[in-house]
């Protein structure tokens, strides 16, 4: 018998995108200088926010004063490509791992194994998205549908994710739409990028979180190890996301 590798789960995390986004980039760091072991974990953002494609320079002036429930939606950098994400009413998951072989794409298609796994058992099917000629002209992430992205049956995009990667070492985080608001939505990128998810009414966030966890066990041969991020760790990721803007 083959000793199964351990991974770390970070429990289910709210904060704002910059912390999320520097915990993520914090973790790539310390697995790239084979500190930590791949880690998974999922999480959420408070306030809303949207967060930018690492390259994406240019955004309408407006999304600087948005609000939603009372409260400013933040407007975070990620460290990943990709086109801007509204993250209200989704669950982020992140992977950190090294050591797939193949194309960019087909790393991507390695890693999103868990999610088409987990959600199959949850009794939704996804497929991958087909990159349409719009991809480019279109600021909204979710407004088109490219080969990284995972699609409901009625074409309706679930999970977009990005990638970063420091040589071996791999980050790929993703939003996944549970409950998304089609008015904050259109106030963020008008009326006909919307497209309406329908998932069973009888699922919660911690049921499909247990059931990606599940697959994510099977999909990437692993032992998981449930540890929160420690006030040490904590520390040192708010010292490093203070310095990046």
């Amino acid at each position: 018998m083959h000793s199964k590798q351990v991974w770390r789960l970070i429990p289910l995390l709210e904060a704002t995108g910059n912390v999320q986004m520097g915990i993520d980039r914090w973790l790539l760091e310390q697995h790239y200088s084979r500190k930590y072991p791949p880690t998974l974990r999922f999480y959420t953002w408070s306030p809303p926010a949207i967060s930018l494609g690492y390259h994406q320079r240019q955004y309408p002036e407006h999304w600087q004063h948005l609000t939603w429930e009372g409260k400013k939606l933040d407007l975070v950098r990620r460290p990943t490509g990709g086109r801007a994400v509204l993250h209200q009413g989704d669950l982020t998951y992140a992977v950190i791992t090294s050591g797939l072989m193949g194309s960019r794409l087909q790393v991507y298609e390695k890693i999103c194994e868990f999610l088409i796994q987990g959600w199959r058992s949850l009794g939704v099917e996804l497929h991958y998205g087909t990159a349409g000629r719009g991809y480019i002209h279109n600021p909204n992430c979710f407004g088109t549908a490219t080969g990284a992205d995972l699609v409901l049956p009625d074409g309706a995009k679930l999970i977009g994710s990005a990638q970063l990667r420091r040589r071996e070492a791999i980050l790929q985080h993703g939003s996944i739409r549970l409950q998304p608001d089609a008015e904050l939505f259109d106030q963020v990128f008008g009326t006909e990028s919307f497209t309406t998810v329908q998932l069973p009414q009888s699922l919660d966030i911690e049921t499909i979180i247990a059931a990606l966890i599940t697959a994510a066990s099977d999909c990437f041969d692993m032992q998981i190890v449930v540890q929160p991020l420690s006030e040490h760790e904590w520390q040192a990721i708010l010292e490093s996301s203070s310095q990046v803007i």
